[in-house]
Order: structure tokens, then sequence, then C-alpha cells
């Protein structure tokens, strides 16, 4: 059998969700995290519940069971050098904190193929996409400069569509998935780096897990293409939903932003991935809309951006933000689009005045 790979993940909450597919097949990962989380994903390992088709209520993975090893722990003494790939698996603005600013520019100096599980496609990623000026988009990034490092050769973008949350009555090393779709990952520059992908994404698709007096196949896959626009996918997603539960006096789950007016949400998404096409991604790079509102209705709580201005976050990942930079690099915009921000843009402003 041939050497497992080693991958370096910054971020364990839905990092760990990734690490468990690679310890499943056959891979080793070490989870970048905070000291209680790194404690309790040694000594106990990381659970992940998930549905699987064809079984009652949700299958539980704990990573000590597979036959990948798993580590956590701070970013202090990390080789990125000693990985085959890194992952980016933390919210955008976490990357400016002290610790992670430092080992993210070390994985940029160590010339590791990076790959991006964030909604935020990081400011190195959009200077591979045609069409986009990325050096106009840094005002949408907390900090733009923590990404100056990075040859965008070796970065590479995988649009997060599963689901997942921290029930809050569990432990830290509790992931429970809520919508068990596939990460889609663009092709790496290289062709190198491409087959590292696309050997995990063969490990991942054959691998089975032993639960309940039988070998299952578990959801979640990773699936690698040769468009650069694939991960672009989530955008639309993103600004018809998670950024609409956004309210003036309040917060909705994603269901009700999508379904309380499907019309509008309708308009919403079509016109982002008309956005995308115009770049050049082609219709059956994204998702169409009906199956989107489809899976939204099982989208029960409001989005994690949502949640974290809810909780007095005074930075968020702003996606709405960009797309909206983005549109008007090509001459276009939305008043929806420009509502969202506008009501995001409070709210971020109200938390800044408060934590201030």
């Amino acid at each position: 059998m041939a050497t497992p790979l080693d991958v370096l993940i910054m971020g364990a909450s839905y990092g760990s969700l990734l690490a468990m597919k690679l310890l499943l097949a056959g891979h080793n990962a070490k989870l970048i995290c905070l000291p209680a989380e790194a404690e309790l994903i040694n000594a106990e390992g990381a659970i992940v519940r998930m549905p699987v088709k064809g079984h009652e209520g949700l299958v539980e993975v704990n990573t000590r069971k597979l036959p990948g090893k798993l580590s956590a722990g701070g970013t202090a003494g990390v080789n990125p050098g000693e990985y085959d790939l890194v992952v980016l698996a933390m919210q955008e603005p976490q990357y400016r904190s002290p610790g992670a600013r430092e080992l993210l520019d070390a994985v940029a100096r160590a010339k590791v193929p990076c790959m991006s599980i964030m909604n935020m496609p990081p400011l190195t990623y959009l200077s591979r996409v045609p069409g986009v000026n990325a050096a106009a988009c840094r005002g949408c990034y907390t900090d733009p400069t923590v990404w100056d490092s990075f040859d965008p050769k070796f970065m590479t973008l995988c649009s997060p569509d599963p689901q997942a949350f921290r029930p809050p009555e569990d432990k830290v090393n509790v992931l429970q998935v809520r919508l068990p779709t596939n990460f889609k990952a663009a092709r790496f520059d290289s062709d190198a780096h491409t087959a590292i992908l696309r050997r995990l994404e063969a490990d991942i698709e054959a691998a089975r897990y032993e639960a309940r007096g039988a070998r299952i196949e578990l959801p979640v896959k990773l699936k690698v293409h040769e468009s650069v626009f694939v991960p672009l996918a989530k955008w639309s997603m993103l600004l018809a939903g998670n950024y609409r539960c956004v309210q003036k006096d309040g917060m909705r789950p994603i269901k009700d932003a999508v379904h309380s007016d499907l019309a509008a949400s309708r308009s919403v998404y079509d016109w982002v991935v008309k956005l995308c096409v115009s770049l050049g991604a082609a219709e059956k790079d994204l998702v169409p809309f009906d199956k989107y509102a489809q899976a939204a209705l099982s989208l029960l709580t409001p989005s994690s951006a949502a949640r974290a201005l809810a909780n007095g976050a005074p930075n968020i990942e702003r996606v709405d933000r960009l797309v909206q930079a983005i549109a008007a690099q090509k001459g276009l915009k939305l008043e929806a689009i420009d509502q969202t921000v506008s009501l995001v843009d409070g709210w971020v402003e109200a938390n800044r005045k408060k934590a201030a």
C-alpha cells in the first residue's frame, strides 16, 4: 500500500469533518486549534455525527477507530514543510490572530500546496480567477496582508458545501453534519499538486466504515474539478440564504431566508449565477436554484455568519461584500444585495462599537 499522506488542517471545527474522511481513507491529519480543543481531541478523538442514507438516526464516527492517525495542537512549533497538503478550515478573520498569522506565512513560504475550505476564498485564489481584479477586492478582507506571501500556483479553493455545526450541549470535539453534500475542489495550477487531490478523492471514494454490523459508505466526498469556477457555486447559496438570515432586528434561519419569499431568493441566486457565468463559469459548474432551495428546507438555524454577528463578532467573512465588489468590476449591481451588505455592515459597526 502507498505511504499515507500527511495533511495539516488549520481549524478543528469544520476541519474535523474533512479530517475524519481523510483518516477513514487511511491518511493522517493534524488539526491546529485552541488548547482546550486539542486536549480533548488528543484524549478522546474527534467525533463526527452524520445522516447516512438507509440508516436510522445519525451514524457516529470516532476518529480513534479509523485507520489514519489524528493529532491536534496549537500553532507553535509546526513545520508546514513536513506535510503533503495544508487545508485552511478557519473563518477568514481568524488568520490575522497571533500564531495563526505566523503559521499561515510559514505555509506560504514553505511552498506547500494549500487548499481552502473557507466560504471566503483566499485573496490569493482570486488571482487565479479570470476576469477578477484581486487587488480591487482587498477591502473585502479583514486583513488582506495575511495573503501577500502566497503564490497563486500553490493555492486552490474547495467549496465547503457540507453543512455542519457543533451541538452546543456537547463537548467541543463533537461535530454534527446537517447536510452531507460533497467538498468540490478546483485543481491546482500544477499537475503534481492536483495528483495529491485526485489520490485523496479516490481513497475517500473507496473507503468504508464498520458500523451497525456492516461496512457502510459514508457521505461527504471530495470531488476534484478542472474548472477554477466550480467552488464559486457556493456564492449564490451564501447570498440567497446565509447572508439574508441577517435582519435589522435579529436573525432568521436559512430555511426562512430562502423560503419566506422564494421569488426574491431565486432572483438573488440567479443573479449571482449570472455573475459567475459572466466571469467564465459554465452553467454546469453551478448548482440549480431548485436543488439549493430543496436543501435549504433542512437548514433550520441561522447561518454561522448570522450567529456570529448576533453573538457580537466584530468581524465575519464578507462574501456578500466580495460578490458586490466583483459585480461592480463588471458594471453590475443588484439592489437586494446592496441591502444585504448594508444590513451586515450595520451589525458589524454596532458590534465594533460595543467591543471598543
